[in-house]
């Protein structure tokens, strides 16, 4: 078990490390990372999910549907808790409460699920990642670029949007690379299309660099972000790596979900802080320190909850 816990988290925190180091040490540019950033979530991710979900059999598709409603289920009991904390009991701003709120309900399934998933399950075991990841796209995502279309709309600063911030929230978010090449791949895989093998195999080629790059990326990001050890951003690590995957795992038990579906649901909830509520709060002229040091500490924490995890889980 020790070896498989090593084998599945020293080479995810060895990239993490290489990008951190080289946007600490200024190598690569760790202010403006959007190109980069672009390559991972437009292309490289997109592309390893379309074809690993457009050359799934029709059944072993169908079987995912617990993931969607367990991993769904523990995102939307966090976000609302979180969320009101932050606004109702802290009194913090609009967009400073839907970053946090995003960064600590939605673990970085894109960056860390495919290499920690590949790695217990195999290369080709991927498809729970890419039902995670279209689920997070679908329900906390477009809530998040809601209230932030809201606040700008409100402060009057550049990104509110006349035609109304839920309909264009949605429609940001279902036109994302990263959401629509899983739902793509998946109605490849319902409707029984069989792709030519040179289709896929140009997919995988550009998809190959997906788990990297996105750890890499991560690393850069991380590396640009202030950290203060807060007692809320201590709160938000528990709340994302302990928490999170303790709701999933109850949620699984009361759909008496099968064994496989439990082990990789609860793995991916257990997976650290995702980067997307930094991202987002960025496009928007929004920075929260306390939102880059949860993912921070989350990430760091995951060391050793991730490998708690995994022994508990597959042990």
């Amino acid at each position: 078990m020790i070896s498989i816990i090593l084998a599945a988290l020293v080479p995810i925190f060895f990239v993490l490390l290489l990008g951190y180091s080289a946007g600490k040490w200024r190598v690569v540019d760790n202010k403006n990372v959007a190109q980069l950033n672009a390559v991972v979530m437009r292309y490289a991710i997109p592309a390893s999910l379309f074809a690993a979900t457009a050359t799934t059999p029709r059944q072993a598709m169908l079987a995912q549907w617990p993931i969607v409603v367990i991993l769904g289920g523990a995102m939307m009991v966090v976000y609302p808790l979180w969320f009101f904390l932050q606004r109702n009991v802290l009194k913090r701003s609009l967009a400073e409460s839907a970053v946090q709120t995003l960064s600590v309900s939605l673990p970085n399934y894109a960056a860390a699920g495919l290499p920690v998933v590949a790695a217990l399950l195999g290369p080709n075991q991927i498809v729970p990642v890419a039902v995670a990841i279209a689920t997070g796209a679908l329900l906390p995502s477009p809530i998040t670029l809601a209230l932030l279309e809201l606040s700008a709309a409100k402060s009057g600063t550049q990104g509110g949007h006349g035609q109304g911030p839920i309909r264009h929230a949605i429609t940001h978010a279902l036109t994302r690379p990263i959401v629509l090449a899983p739902i793509a791949g998946t109605l490849c895989s319902l409707l029984g299309l069989e792709l030519p093998a040179v289709a896929i195999a140009s997919f995988r080629l550009i998809g190959q660099a997906a788990g990297g790059m996105a750890l890499f990326v991560t690393g850069l990001i991380l590396s640009a972000q202030q950290f203060r050890l807060r007692w809320n951003v201590v709160l938000a690590a528990v709340t994302t790596n302990i928490l999170q995957p303790l709701i999933a795992f109850g949620i699984a038990s009361l759909l008496t979900a099968p064994r496989e579906i439990l082990q990789v649901a609860v793995l991916m909830a257990a997976l650290p802080s995702g980067f997307f509520g930094i991202l987002f709060g960025s496009s928007y002229g929004h920075s929260s320190e306390d939102a880059g040091s949860a993912v921070i500490a989350s990430t760091l924490a995951s060391m050793f909850t991730l490998a708690v995890a995994i022994a508990w889980l597959y042990g």
